[in-house]
């Protein structure tokens, strides 16, 4: 996830900068009738400048989410865009809600982070009525017209499953900490299923996870829990934490209760889950994730080609990359700015990106 992969990801962003380097606002208060978008030329580029930006975000959870919001920022300004992000706390009728006053506000563009169907369709085919474009990121949208980002969830699983597989000899007891009703997740556990099948050594002993506004910590006392159950060294070899959130709550209980010989194994990467795991001491090994400042770039980034008229897929999957605690530095603490000297293939992706973009952004310097 934001995620949530997960996310998956509790910030809400504020503030402003100096015009012509755009601006943060919170979701309060009214909206000015916004400009018009681009007439489809790449000579009308610099009528893109001053954009209203819309981020509906299902829930705002964690350093991952925090990180990939400061994405969708630095792209937005580059751009010479404003940024509104609109949290909805895990409440999806508040999430439609703030769809809804994202389209009646007339922003020029509207990004969502994760969401339903359910909760988000009426509001997308409003906004696109209205011809504001939309692009989402981990939402269950099949809307036409809209194009939605995603995160190579199956191929995330399938690095961190078969490694645990691997460092466990094929064989072993194993705790998934996984939900249900995440579009992320859904796919995630597809690869699941799969490993399943093919690892018949391999024993899921417990299985439980919620996504709440304490996800770190609520999935820490049920570890506590499991562990309690598990009293004895071999009982548990390791755990499949389907979102950093998990990984991080599971670590932590699994540190306290003096049971590292568990390993854990989690998907996605934020600058707290890159020092938990390189923490000699810490049970957290590996994670496969994508960069979630490229996420959020990226996402501005088909958001604005949409503006400008031009063309752009229904889907686009991020290709994600595996971090293990070998392929880090022993020396020093690394930040995910700094991962892509030791993670080929993190960060810096140029997904989405158009010569024209390219030229807006130097304009705007």
């Amino acid at each position: 996830m934001k995620k949530l992969a997960f996310g998956v990801l509790s910030l809400a962003l504020a503030g402003s900068l100096l015009a012509g380097c755009g601006k943060t606002e919170t979701a309060s208060g009214g909206q000015n009738q916004a400009s018009s978008g681009g007439n489809g030329q790449a000579a009308a580029a610099p009528s893109l400048a001053g954009k209203k930006i819309a981020l509906v975000t299902q829930l705002n959870i964690g350093t991952f989410s925090a990180q990939y919001i400061d994405g969708v920022k630095e792209q937005t300004e580059k751009l010479g865009g404003k940024l509104t992000v609109f949290n909805s706390e895990n409440d999806l009728a508040k999430m439609s809600s703030n769809l809804d006053a994202a389209v009646n506000q007339k922003f020029d563009g509207i990004l969502i982070d994760h969401g339903t169907a359910e909760a988000l369709e009426a509001g997308v085919k409003k906004a696109l009525d209205k011809k504001i474009p939309v692009v989402a990121f981990d939402a269950t949208l099949t809307v036409p017209g809209v194009t939605s980002l995603e995160q190579g969830d199956q191929k995330m699983a399938e690095l961190t499953l078969d490694q645990l597989a691997k460092d466990a000899g094929g064989k072993g007891n194993i705790v998934k900490i996984w939900v249900a009703g995440f579009a992320p997740m859904e796919r995630r556990q597809i690869a699941y299923k799969a490993f399943q099948d093919k690892n018949k050594d391999m024993k899921e002993i417990a299985a439980f996870g919620a996504a709440t506004n304490n996800t770190a910590l609520d999935t820490q006392a049920q570890m506590e829990a499991i562990l309690k159950k598990y009293p004895n060294k071999g009982d548990i070899t390791a755990v499949w934490a389907a979102w950093d959130e998990f990984a991080k709550g599971a670590t932590r209980a699994i540190q306290q209760a003096g049971r590292t010989e568990i390993k854990v194994y989690g998907i996605d990467m934020s600058d707290e889950d890159l020092q938990m795991i390189q923490d000699p001491k810490s049970p957290w090994v590996a994670s496969a994730a994508v960069d979630p400042k490229d996420i959020g770039r990226i996402q501005v980034r088909y958001l604005y080609q949409k503006l400008h008229g031009d063309q752009t897929p229904d889907t686009v999957v991020l290709d994600p990359v595996f971090v293990s605690r070998d392929s880090l530095p022993k020396d020093k603490q690394v930040s995910t700015d700094q991962l892509a000297q030791y993670v080929k293939g993190w960060g810096g992706s140029q997904q989405g990106y158009t010569d024209w973009l390219k030229q807006m952004e130097t304009a705007k310097k």
